[in-house]
């Protein structure tokens, strides 16, 4: 099938042979076919969508594009790991991995780096002293094989193909379809030779899906790639309506997690890191209870908090951080506090206005070639459902500059709806998504 064919294939809506797109990925790869051809193939996509099937050879071809993770030493473990669609607040993985591993599974986790309103795993990370989250493949190998799990970038030999698709996606407007959404996402994280897989799809005003219908579908069409490529997956969807826990910021959210596997962390933190944690070790032959029971151990034994010091150490960074995160991590020599302008209760957060003012603080990149301060933060005082008073504090902000601190203050400002009427507190957890959902 020449690629024209191909693409006037899809524009009226028929099914891509699997030989076929593995040509295309191919030709992408190499750059054999031309941009204009890429851009009209994505476009197509974007409004004809894909079935299972070529979504499953589509994305099997971007993972071939390139090497893939392999653990001989751990070749009869169980392999598994956590994908969230991004958010507010979100150090959930900073959490969740070393308390699994204190269960006894492995974690081989590819993470990014901000991208809009949301912070990325590696930039929170990199927050640590001397933290290395730009491994080799032979380094990560040892970390997960050491400790249990290992958290670092994408290789540029590790699914490139995707990369050149995603690029030619952000500048052609078809960045949004879903079908695309799931298959990149989906290439990186099978790229790990996972057993199995849980997804995080976050819904709501700091989440790109801002509903339950766009969440579920997401989560769906990821969920058929994952079985149809022979790895088990499961969803939960869940609430980014406001940010998750209290701090938002690097070092903040490090500091957070910190305190999560202390057993000291927010109630939404923490039950959220339980849930997610509780599918990862069902889907690995647990019962729920045996899974709650052996994460709860974790945390209380100091098992969970011990893998990540041993984690931070294979990285490069200073273990000390486990221990005394207050004296280790960088923290902004200014605060100040954004008050209620009148009496209320908290409605509703405008979130990705509270990650937007995280990176107006200097908290996140404008460019690629942009530097984060990692010390700069929020606090976030109320939750959905709080009863105020004029003058409540709202927000703690820490700081490094006058005029960003002022633009982050008004941001912030107006993130929060005050309401006259009591307002019921959202759930965490919408619902749970499987291949017979």
């Amino acid at each position: 099938m020449r690629t024209v064919d191909l693409i006037v294939a899809k524009r009226d809506g028929h099914a891509i042979p699997t030989d076929a797109i593995e040509a295309f990925v191919a030709g992408v790869s190499s750059g054999s076919i031309p941009d204009y051809q890429t851009s009209a193939f994505l476009m197509a996509v974007y409004f004809r969508g894909m079935e299972t099937e070529e979504l499953v050879a589509y994305t099997r071809a971007m993972l071939n594009s390139g090497n893939t993770i392999h653990l001989p030493a751990l070749a009869s473990e169980i392999k598994v790991d956590k994908h969230s669609t991004g958010g507010v607040g979100d150090k959930v993985s900073l959490t969740l991995a070393p308390m699994v591993a204190a269960c006894g599974l492995y974690i081989p986790m590819i993470s990014g780096r901000g991208l809009g309103h949301t912070g990325g795993t590696l930039d929170k990370l990199e927050s640590i002293p001397g933290m290395n989250v730009e491994l080799s493949a032979a380094e990560f190998e040892r970390c997960v094989a050491d400790v249990g799990f290992a958290i670092s970038g994408q290789t540029s030999e590790l699914v490139p193909a995707d990369k050149k698709l995603y690029a030619m996606r952000d500048v052609t407007g078809t960045v949004p379809s879903i079908p695309l959404i799931a298959a990149s996402i989906m290439s990186k994280k099978l790229a790990e030779g996972l057993d199995s897989l849980v997804l995080d799809v976050k819904v709501g005003s700091g989440a790109f899906m801002k509903t339950l219908p766009e969440a579920r579908r997401l989560a769906k069409t990821m969920i058929s790639i994952g079985e149809g490529m022979g790895c088990r997956t499961s969803a939960l969807l869940t609430d980014m309506n406001q940010p998750l826990g209290r701090r938002v910021g690097h070092a903040n959210e490090v500091f957070e997690a910190i305190e999560t596997l202390r057993g000291e962390g927010p109630d939404d933190t923490t039950a959220l890191c339980l849930a997610l944690g509780e599918e990862m070790l069902q889907l690995a032959g647990r019962s729920q209870g045996e899974a709650k029971a052996a994460l709860t151990d974790a945390i209380e034994s100091g098992r969970a908090l011990d893998a990540f010091r041993r984690f931070v150490r294979a990285q490069g960074g200073d273990p000390r951080v486990a221990d005394d995160p207050l004296g280790i991590l960088p923290s902004a020599p200014h605060k100040l506090k954004v008050r209620a302008g009148r009496d209320g209760t908290v409605s509703a957060f405008d979130c990705a206005a509270v990650g937007h003012a995280c990176g107006v603080l200097g908290g996140g990149r404008a460019t690629a070639s942009d530097t984060i301060d990692f010390g700069v933060g929020i606090e976030v005082l109320v939750k959905i459902g709080d009863r105020v008073k004029q003058g409540h504090p709202l927000f703690k902000v820490t700081y490094r500059d006058e005029a960003k601190a002022a633009s982050a203050t008004a941001l912030l400002s107006d993130s929060v709806v005050l309401s006259d009427e009591p307002v019921a507190s959202r759930p965490l957890v919408y619902e749970r998504l499987d291949k017979n959902s």
